[in-house]
């Protein structure tokens, strides 16, 4: 990505970056609230965990049918009137699906906010980029890192509410009115004008920028083999981030026996190690190289997790999911850093491919999750988590590694 000269922000552009950071917030936090509810609608549904396996898919499902639509919105209206727009639909998706008597409505409601929740995505990652450019230097994981500030404080007022016996709709219309308010405050202090900026590197047409005809060949497939893994890799991050959404509470709840409101506390666990290794991330890989930190990572949550399922316990789970947020944390951010930057691609371009098709992760985990469980165990089933951290490792090598 090509950033402007360094300079100290203007306050517009510091209020620009608050903005955006209650954006991921509200965004991680609205889907955290209904997340601990899941063994509850379970239950009252009385659906197995095939069926729930695939209602839950229905989010990742909508996120990607309606995923490549997010860049005509924000050329047609904007990022951060997109990113707003798609924070309220959400959380009324979100509170449709608390209330479902049936299993077609839940999963109904579940894709028409996976559906919002892509637009809202890919638009504030927009806002944000925009953000990055005019401070001149790298601030996206930090608003990765205010989201899963987000997701934890979201699990804990949904475990809150579950602990003090506040039933779903209450606790989920609070939830949506609360996220909504702070998402339309915030749209008044995000960055005015077009999404296009002018950018240094963008000034050389086409012609120019193209490589020789001989090389276009090899560089475009080249540039093909960098994005399919980098979509793996991001689509690991997300395949790890769906375990402790669609599954953790499931797991610690009917596997281990923990209370309802401990249950919570595997994704709590999860995304508040991830809040972690993204505040700590950028001076790691400052250090060390993405590459390198990547690796570490997937190695955390592989060996963390495993030892969690080959162990399994209330405590020594909830470590398992917290080492596997910590390793995967700076995962997503990087791939879309990386695939934003590849030569040959309009800019953006990258950025879109990525945010959509890692979702095919969210799409075929649940349900690929609740068969093997079926079949097997749950237990089984989250074998998922350290067999991403595997893929990580194999893919690894396309991100940069240190700089001397």
């Amino acid at each position: 990505m090509t950033v402007d000269v360094l300079r100290r922000p203007a306050l517009a552009d510091r209020r620009a970056r608050v903005a955006v950071a209650v954006l991921f917030f509200t965004n991680g936090a609205l889907f955290a609230n209904l997340l601990p509810r899941y063994p509850q609608i379970k239950a009252d549904l009385g659906i197995g965990n095939a069926a729930y396996g695939l209602a839950v898919a229905a989010f990742p499902a909508g996120a990607v049918t309606a995923g490549l639509a997010a860049g005509i919105l924000v050329r047609r209206f904007g990022s951060a009137r997109v990113a707003v727009g798609g924070t309220l639909l959400t959380g009324v998706g979100i509170l449709a699906a608390g209330l479902a008597d049936s299993v077609v409505v839940f999963a109904g409601a579940l894709f028409l906010a996976g559906a919002t929740d892509a637009f809202t995505d890919v638009a504030q990652n927009a806002h944000g980029l925009r953000v990055q450019r005019r401070y001149g230097r790298s601030v996206i994981n930090s608003f990765h890192a205010i989201w899963s500030i987000g997701a934890v404080t979201g699990g804990s007022m949904a475990a809150a509410a579950i602990a003090l016996g506040v039933a779903r709709g209450p606790h989920l219309l609070l939830s949506a009115v609360v996220f909504a308010v702070a998402a339309c405050v915030a749209l008044r202090y995000c960055l005015p004008g077009p999404e296009t900026e002018a950018e240094p590197a963008a000034d050389t047409g086409a012609e120019d920028s193209a490589p020789p005809p001989s090389r276009a060949p090899a560089a475009s497939l080249r540039t093909g083999w960098v994005l399919a893994a980098l979509v793996l890799i991001a689509t690991a991050g997300t395949l790890v981030e769906d375990a402790g959404m669609s599954w953790a509470t499931l797991y610690l709840s009917d596997s281990l026996h923990a209370t309802a409101a401990l249950a919570a506390s595997g994704y709590v666990a999860l995304v508040g190690a991830q809040f972690v290794g993204r505040i700590v991330g950028d001076r790691l890989v400052d250090r060390f190289g993405q590459r390198a930190v990547a690796r570490s990572g997937a190695l955390i949550a592989a060996i963390g997790m495993g030892l969690a399922l080959a162990v399994p316990t209330v405590p020594g789970t909830v470590l398992g999911f917290a080492a596997a947020g910590f390793g995967v944390a700076t995962l997503v951010p990087a791939a879309m850093h990386e695939a934003d930057e590849l030569p040959g691609l309009k800019p953006g371009s990258g950025l879109t491919l990525v945010s959509w098709l890692m979702r095919l992760g969210f799409l075929l985990s649940p349900p690929v999750v609740g068969l093997v469980a079926d079949a097997t165990s749950l237990r089984v089933g989250l074998l998922v988590v350290p067999l991403a951290g595997l893929l990580v490792l194999l893919c690894a090598g396309v991100l940069r590694p240190r700089r001397d």
